[in-house]
């Protein structure tokens, strides 16, 4: 899951990039709502934990922009502000979930996993291919009946081209997936990431490598 955190409130904004990042979520952070305009037209998110009092581009407008998007990401709009009319108001712009601050974090992540999971275009919920079996939910994977022991990003890469089977991922495309904005794109780490993932699965091979191309699950 991809996820871009809109929140002009710095420090607010850290602590959320840096939490969803230990949960496996790759994260994008946007302080205004002009940067995070710029983000949405440049990269493809799952969810936006939109504040909604923002600079630049208030959140309001920024989530009516977002709901008029083709393929939109979800969006969770965090605010102050805790009437019922305040939470129909920010339904009505868009949003597909609504979150008052102080929040606990915990929350944030179940209800991030829950709107992915509602998304119109969400895959099925159990990815099967060459004996591999894998729950995005659950984040549980298995081989043959065997229950593989993934890292994060390990789990994020499998679940990657398990979706896009039999068609092939860059590794560009990957570490726009799985990764985020941060990521160089000359690094190694998806390379290295799909070495080990190759031994963890086991034999015969099933993620095959077609130069200039990509990984794709044979």
């Amino acid at each position: 899951m991809r996820v871009l955190v809109v929140e002009d409130a710095r420090s607010l904004a850290d602590v959320l990039a840096e939490g969803l990042h230990d949960q496996g979520i790759a994260v994008d952070v946007a302080y205004d709502g002009l940067a995070a305009a710029a983000k949405l037209d440049t990269n493809a998110y799952d969810a936006v934990v939109l504040d909604r009092d923002l600079p630049g581009i208030h959140g309001d407008t920024l989530c009516q922009m977002i709901s008029d998007r083709d393929d939109r990401p979800m969006v969770l709009m965090l605010t102050a502000a805790d009437t019922p009319a305040d939470r129909v108001g920010g339904l009505t712009l868009g949003a597909d979930d609504y979150l008052v601050k102080p929040f606990h974090f915990p929350e944030l992540v179940l209800r991030l996993r829950a709107l992915s999971r509602r998304r119109p275009y969400t895959h099925a919920r159990t990815l099967r291919a060459a004996g591999i079996e894998l729950d995005p939910v659950l984040s549980t994977a298995t081989r043959d009946g065997r229950r593989l022991e993934l890292s994060v990003k390990e789990f994020e890469v499998l679940t990657a081209l398990l979706r896009a089977s039999p068609a092939p991922l860059s590794a560009e495309a990957l570490l726009e997936q799985v990764w985020d904005e941060n990521a160089d794109p000359f690094t190694n780490t998806v390379a290295v990431t799909i070495g080990r993932l190759r031994r963890k699965l086991g034999t015969p091979s099933v993620i095959s490598t077609t130069p200039t191309v990509g990984y794709r699950i044979e």
